[in-house]
């Protein structure tokens, strides 16, 4: 088999696509590096040229889902407050809801991948969670914290780590639901939910009445945190 000469990137991303494709389809025990290199249409010895394991392969994988978002460093290079808070969960909901309106429908992908791994041995999604947790984690934290500082939040007897957690697998499972072409339920327009989340989040999270009253309005958060960017 003949195989077209690729500069090292462009293999490597054409592998990256393929395996993650592998991964959501078949989950981690279920995909082999030769059924990776079947659907990159490639040789497995070349393959192994860029990846010398399944795990390494895999790993590749968790650290692009985590650090190639566009938006990722904005988010991590804002200043921890209450803004910053309110921002992050906002951006987090439209992550989440974004799922069935991308063109490259690579974060439907990504999803896949991670719910099939939960009902495989979990060492996908327990993997990413830890990226997740080192990597994002600690601003939502952090704006968690100065938040209650300033007397805009109050404390609800929950750990901010356990608050990231509670949203993000809220947000996450009802991006499941978007996942089929007909959804599984019948939420609003996205408008809508997204302000229905963001009230029920920020209520969850311990947003005083002044404070919500004052930041429920996303598009006032967005110019806002865009000030100060």
């Amino acid at each position: 088999m003949a195989f077209k000469r690729m500069s090292g990137d462009s293999r490597r991303r054409q592998i990256l696509e393929a395996a993650q494709q592998c991964f959501a389809q078949h989950g981690y025990a279920g995909t082999t590096t030769k059924r990776v290199a079947t659907a990159a249409s490639i040789s497995e010895g070349l393959l192994f040229r860029h990846f010398a394991t399944k795990a390494q392969l895999h790993s590749a994988i968790l650290e692009e889902a985590c650090e190639t978002d566009p938006d990722l460093n904005r988010l991590l290079n804002l200043q921890p407050s209450t803004e910053t808070l309110v921002f992050f969960i906002r951006e987090m909901i439209g992550h989440f809801l974004a799922v069935k309106t991308l063109p490259n429908g690579d974060k439907g992908e990504k999803i896949r991948l991670t719910a099939s791994s939960h009902l495989d041995d979990g060492e996908f999604a327990r993997l990413l969670f830890e990226k997740i947790s080192a990597l994002i984690a600690p601003k939502f934290e952090s704006s968690v914290e100065q938040a209650i500082a300033t007397g805009d939040v109050m404390p609800v007897g929950i750990s901010p780590f356990h608050l990231f957690w509670f949203t993000h697998n809220l947000l996450y499972t009802i991006a499941m639901t978007r996942l089929p072409e007909r959804p599984t339920l019948g939420y609003p327009a996205d408008d809508v939910l997204t302000r229905q989340l963001m009230e029920f989040v920020l209520r969850g999270v311990g947003f005083t009445p002044t404070a919500l009253a004052r930041y429920l309005d996303t598009e006032k958060n967005h110019d806002l945190v865009s000030e100060s960017v």
